[in-house]
């Protein structure tokens, strides 16, 4: 790991997403490997850095989709997607997250890269708090990258990475105003001018609840700014700026007992739990088209996380105060070549990046938030950065092979401010990542698809470092996972997907969520497979359906040694099924219905798998449904209802002597006002 004006260097001598206006090119079998749901709208080429060149399952939400949801927070959009398992805490800022290929979102594991416009946004273990200041009417879509074959990032690429991209360029004005149950009212504006040869888009939006649950009440506030200046056709030169700030209450977790009789119910003993948060996030971005055969990417960005949070989580513990502070910094860049070689198209990419973190964890016990004890001060910093090169080979107009290989490197260092005492990093190594990728199209229309990859998991928080009475250095944990899958569209009438997975993990390490030095714990080797089915399809103008399908087992095939009894059982909160479906109509003049489900299976609370440790709880299935009126070219009307059913669901864990419950929101509707120029 260099100096950060080494690593920005190399990072601007690689890279490049260029700008012209025609679609990027394409291979000439034709491979598709995407599933996608709404409409997406592409306004730029596409080659270095693009998920283009990926052979892995890709699911995209449209922006057309997002922008006229009713979410309390965007991670909810991202369960719209196929096999995506969404985790709702329900406890105000700390509101839930999305996973999937079998990986829960407790937080133990997090698996999933985020990325907002391309810019890292994962907190240091792994979590999303960043999504928190995407609302949806700014979201241009959002693309799900499953597996271990992408090359393009490291840190937290567990089992895939999501994209959420905003609204950049154009001129427009749109505005939502929104107001429903649960004293929930809500405004969004999402503006953007361009004018010759810059573009400017703004966000400014507020939301304000009382929540299903007493004592969950919730206000956020989001404001962001996007300039970009295009000199000349192949060069792009742009800045991003975020804010958020919000402040939410926490209803607690109840006894099952009391989750039955009145899920809405707070306790008392939660009447001075709640969550003070600050993210801010700024971006450098820079796309050359330098020739007709080579473009450049690059990137740099500064994040800013601030968490204040008192939690209670049952009658028996203290009050736990919990600070966050977290200055993420990094670089990255692709530089992407296309030629042909012997008549045979070839393409080369190579790129990579770098980030530097400075993180504080404090926490304190309390009563009614004040502080009687500290049990936590630490600052740890981490540095993580990466190389990776690809080739995308066509001997054939049928065939495409994608090799690549990706390498990265960790360092830092920790100090416990309690004690006194530093500690070094894991040497973790050189963490090697061989990938394969192969399509064939022998039909038009039809794509035949494998691949193959390694990815990495390193401890997290204080997990990551050489604390006593470890004395030994802990190699990283290796996944390494396998696809086979098939994709037919027969153009915009039906397009299906079909396929198999499997990933397996040495040494999985998971994070002890509730203990003092925030230090990790052995899974041992783990075993994740399972499949995924997506169709949908337009069978006549005016109606479109769609459904999705998963089915996936999370196990331990080889277990901690402390506890050799976990051989073969299945690892906690990851259900087998998933499935979601839905229809739009607009068969009627000025007229849209929407009605869509989703729903899963029971998980085990504990890896234990007994009804002494918990049982399963976790099965539902919710229907939500809307319908909107265009009353003229710029304002539409709409009533939306989610859980119409008012089916009572929740999220459940094991906190070692009884099973704690958090219920999900009922029946609620939702009127607003979308007006357009």
């Amino acid at each position: 790991m260099q100096t950060p004006k080494i690593a920005l260097a190399a990072a601007l001598a690689m890279g490049a997403t260029p700008v012209r206006a025609e679609e990027a090119p394409k291979a000439e079998g034709g491979s598709d490997t995407t599933f996608t749901l709404g409409e997406i709208v592409v306004t730029a080429n596409r080659m270095a850095g693009s998920t283009d060149n990926v052979l892995t399952s890709v699911d995209r939400l449209g922006g057309d989709v997002a922008q006229r949801a009713n979410v309390n927070y965007a991670w909810e959009l991202v369960g719209r997607l196929p096999g995506v398992l969404v985790t709702n805490f329900n406890q105000g800022a700390t509101s839930g997250k999305f996973s999937f290929r079998g990986f829960n979102g407790e937080g133990e594991i997090n698996a999933v890269k985020l990325l907002i416009d391309g810019i890292p946004s994962n907190s240091n273990d792994g979590n999303m708090p960043y999504i928190d200041q995407v609302f949806p009417l700014d979201i241009a879509g959002i693309e799900v990258v499953r597996g271990t074959s992408d090359p393009r990032y490291g840190l937290h690429t567990i089992a895939g990475s999501a994209d959420i991209k905003t609204r950049i360029g154009s001129t427009y004005a749109d505005a939502r105003l929104a107001g429903g149950s649960f004293g929930t009212y809500e405004g969004q504006l999402s503006a953007g001018l361009e004018t010759g040869k810059v573009s400017q888009n703004y966000l400014v939006a507020y939301r304000k609840s009382d929540g299903y649950r007493r004592h969950g009440d919730l206000d956020r506030l989001s404001l962001a700014g996007k300039w970009f200046f295009n000199p000349n056709e192949d060069v792009r030169i742009g800045a991003i700026a975020r804010y958020y700030k919000s402040n939410a209450q926490e209803p607690g977790y109840l006894t099952f007992a009391d989750s039955r009789s009145d899920p809405r119910m707070t306790n008392a003993y939660n009447a001075s739990d709640g969550d003070k948060r600050e993210i801010q996030q700024y971006s450098l971005h820079f796309d050359n088209s330098l020739t007709d055969m080579l473009d450049f990417t690059a990137k740099a960005y500064f994040n800013r996380f601030r968490d204040d949070r008192y939690v209670k989580f049952s009658a028996g513990a203290a009050q736990q105060r919990r600070v966050t502070n977290e200055d993420h910094w990094g670089v990255m860049g692709a530089l992407h070549y296309h030629t042909s070689l012997a008549g045979m198209p070839l393409m080369a990419e190579v790129g990579g990046d770098t980030q530097w973190q400075d993180d504080v964890s404090l926490r304190y016990t309390a009563v009614n938030r004040v502080p009687t004890a500290q049990t936590r001060d630490q600052r740890f910093k981490l540095s993580v950065g990466g190389v990776y090169g690809q080739l995308i080979l066509e001997p054939a107009p049928w065939l495409r092979i994608t090799p690549a290989w990706r390498w990265d490197w960790v360092g830092g260092s920790f100090l416990n401010r309690l004690t006194g005492r530093p500690a070094p990093i894991n040497d973790y190594g050189t963490i090697s990542q061989p990938k394969l990728s192969v399509a064939l199209n022998p039909l038009k229309g039809l794509t035949v698809y494998g691949n193959y990859g390694k990815s990495f998991q390193i401890g997290l928080a204080s997990g990551a470092y050489l604390i006593p009475p470890r004395t030994i250095n802990l190699d990283p944990s290796i996944n390494e996972g396998w696809e086979l899958g098939v994709k037919y569209a027969l153009g915009e009438v039906f397009e299906g997907r079909v396929a198999a997975w499997e990933q397996t993990a040495t040494g999985e390490i998971k994070r002890k969520l509730n203990d003092p030095l925030g230090d990790s714990e052995n899974v041992g080797a783990t075993r994740r497979h399972g499949f995924d089915l997506q169709l949908s399809g337009r069978p006549v103008t005016g109606l479109s359906l769609w459904g999705a399908l998963t089915w996936q087992k999370a196990i331990i095939t080889t277990p901690d040694p402390a506890t050799p009894q976990y051989k073969g059982n299945e690892i906690d909160h990851v259900p087998h099924w998933l499935w979601s479906g839905g229809v739009d109509f607009t068969g009627l003049p000025k007229v849209r219905l929407s009605l869509w489900a989703n729903g899963q299976s029971s998980y085990w609370l504990t890896s234990a798998n007994s009804a002494a440790n918990g049982g399963k709880f976790g099965n539902y299935t919710m229907i939500n449904a809307e319908v909107a009126y265009t009353l003229n070219d710029q304002i539409e009307l709409a009533l939306s209802a989610k859980n119409l059913a008012d089916t009572f669901y929740e999220y459940a864990w094991w906190d070692g002597a009884q099973t704690l419950h958090s219920p999900g929101d009922g029946l609620n509707v939702t009127g607003s006002v979308r007006v357009r120029f």
